[in-house]
């Protein structure tokens, strides 16, 4: 299996009788998991897959999985690709991947804690940032606004924010 395996999906359930699955996409917009060529499904590499959008899922077909009892082994599998497989991507744009662990501290230079997951609303991306206590902050992922600086080899963004002392 490849060292650097990204997870971009899960298999959460059947759908029809013919060995396809529904797949909960990880990637924006949902379409773009069907751009990787092989996925890595249960520890096991998956060549010629198709796949395609059905309403609001994703739904996947593996070679050689043609019925519900040859796909029912993948149900709650992540979906993940090779690193190398990602494009790049312009300066100032990231993967929540490369974001995800590090150290947010604001313009002081006060650590705020380190971002544990990401998550999109309507305007604007936001950073979940626990705190040495546990406590987890929310924060707008505005680069040039709240986001002042994102440092990936230092491990580090700087943010114009303030977290309420309790």
């Amino acid at each position: 299996m490849a060292d650097d395996l990204i997870t971009v999906g899960k298999i959460t359930g059947h759908f029809g009788v013919k060995g396809w699955l529904k797949v909960y996409s990880y990637t924006q917009p949902m379409e773009n998991i069907s751009n990787y060529s092989q996925w890595y499904v249960g520890g096991e590499l998956k060549k010629g897959i198709k796949s395609k959008k059905h309403g609001k899922t994703m739904v996947a077909y593996f070679k050689g999985c043609d019925s519900r009892e040859l796909s029912q082994k993948y149900i709650g599998s992540e979906v993940q690709i090779c690193a190398d497989e990602l494009g790049e991507l312009p300066d100032d744009e990231y993967y929540w991947m490369q974001l995800i662990g590090l150290q947010v501290a604001d313009l002081a230079g006060e650590k705020l804690g380190v971002i544990s997951s990401m998550f999109e609303t309507g305007a604007n991306d936001v950073m979940v940032v626990v705190d040495a206590k546990g406590n987890e902050h929310l924060i707008p992922y505005i680069l040039g606004g709240t986001v002042t600086k994102v440092d990936v080899v230092a491990q580090e963004i700087t943010v114009d924010w303030e977290i309420e002392s309790e």
